[in-house]
């Protein structure tokens, strides 16, 4: 019977053994996958640079009306009304909005062609408008706002 005993003590040791490899595994994993997560998003920055030092040279002499809904309004007046940059949580913080909102809606922005500025700093995104953008926003009112848009509520 004691020897029963210590067979099933051994195998719970070795399943407890196995358990603790999968776990360091799966931690290893997911340290990967958020170093990767980081590279990517210094990537994604690079490339709205590039994109924009390429836009800033092939600008178009009338850039079209964008149109953005209430919660990229916000967003973006946020963003407007700024002049340093601003990370996810300010931004929430500011728009009184969900920080999974605020993940959404700057993404909605550039891709809508609101030319965003990505700057990081220890690992924290932030915001800011491209001051050209904002220049001739200010001129041609390209995402149409009107004066009710700063006013609050």
């Amino acid at each position: 019977m004691s020897q029963d005993f210590n067979m099933i003590r051994h195998a719970l040791e070795e399943h407890l053994a196995a358990i603790n490899e999968n776990t360091s595994e799966i931690q290893a994993l997911f340290d990967y996958l958020q170093e990767l997560e980081v590279k990517t998003e210094k990537l994604s920055a690079r490339l709205d640079q590039l994109q924009l030092k390429n836009d800033v040279v092939a600008m178009p002499e009338k850039q079209q009306c964008i149109s953005l809904t209430q919660l990229e309004k916000k967003i973006f007046l946020t963003l407007y009304t700024e002049t340093t940059p601003l990370c996810w949580t300010e931004i929430a913080q500011r728009t009184e909005l969900p920080l999974a909102i605020i993940q959404e809606g700057l993404s909605s922005l550039t891709e809508k062609g609101v030319p965003l500025l990505r700057t990081y700093i220890q690992d924290h995104i932030f915001f800011k408008l491209n001051p050209q953008f904002k220049e001739v926003q200010a001129k041609e009112n390209l995402v149409t706002l009107s004066l009710q848009s700063f006013l609050p509520n």
